[in-house]
């Protein structure tokens, strides 16, 4: 009789930047998941327990690693990839839970040859920002814009390609997606691998978020300047109706393109100095 062979260790990429009350659900979904796995959790440096929670788990299981150090989202997943040891890689967020079959459902797709694979994710909070889609990007006839909280890479590929591009503020998962196909990676989406995260809670982030967003367009237009001409504008319309909160969502979205085109990387710059300030007073 033969033997089968084992399956393929996974390792599961995550970021995290206080997340104290979000970190102990998504541990949870990750232990129970199919192994062998391994966890790789990058902190941005956080102070608000985040790190004394992990640690707890760290001590029950030992299959999770942690990683702190001060980076942006794509900097600790290239950080996180780094530090895995299985050559199969998943990536989420911390504020995201993971169902149950997540691992197994990434797994066997990458068994079946390929190179990427991506999961449906589903937004949970408030219904007006549950119910918002996403202006889908198609390069070479693969989606290129599923997003990186449920996103899995062979790690041969993600390293050849030189991972995420870190001068990104958002649209970094897009980036990396264009330039895999380009490599000749083929994207598998799976629709019952499914990924739960957590919407913005505030009108306020709400609109931060589109304004980085459409920042995070414009930076790929740079970078790739054939992309808009791959956009599917009347698949687009024709789903989302063009309601209040769309509207609201594009007219920040717009603000964040032009304010990229206008100031570009001084913007981002001026920003983390703000950023550092504010975290430094937080800290003290």
């Amino acid at each position: 009789m033969t033997k089968s062979m084992p399956p393929d260790g996974i390792s599961v990429v995550v970021t995290v930047y206080n997340e104290v009350d979000h970190i102990v659900e998504m541990l949870d979904s990750l232990v129970v998941q199919e192994q062998p796995i391994e966890i790789v959790i990058v902190d941005s440096m956080s102070n608000d327990g985040t790190r004394r929670v992990i640690n707890n788990y760290m001590n029950r299981y030992s299959f999770i690693k942690y990683v702190r150090r001060k980076c942006s989202r794509g900097e600790g997943r290239n950080i996180g990839v780094q530090n895995a040891s299985n050559s199969l890689i998943a990536f989420t967020d911390g504020d995201a839970i993971a169902h149950p079959f997540w691992i197994e459902k990434m797994r066997g797709a990458f068994q079946e040859g390929y190179d990427i694979v991506a999961g449906r994710t589903i937004q949970m909070g408030l219904t007006p920002f549950e119910k918002l889609g996403r202006a889908e990007l198609y390069f070479e006839g693969f989606e290129v814009t599923f997003p990186s909280v449920n996103l899995g890479y062979k790690k041969a590929i993600f390293q050849e390609i030189g991972g995420f591009d870190p001068k990104f503020i958002t649209a970094e998962d897009i980036d990396l997606n264009i330039r895999a196909v380009m490599n000749g990676g083929k994207i598998k989406y799976i629709d019952d691998c499914i990924i739960y995260h957590r919407t913005r809670t505030t009108f306020t982030g709400f609109l931060e978020q589109a304004f980085w967003n459409g920042f995070g367009r414009k930076q790929l237009t740079r970078k790739h300047k054939h992309v808009w001409s791959h956009f599917k504008f009347s698949a687009i319309l024709q789903r989302d109706q063009i309601g209040l909160w769309q509207l609201i969502r594009g007219i920040s979205a717009i603000f964040g393109y032009a304010v990229c085109k206008l100031f570009g990387d001084d913007f981002i710059r001026h920003y983390k100095k703000v950023e550092i300030k504010h975290m430094s007073r937080e800290v003290g």
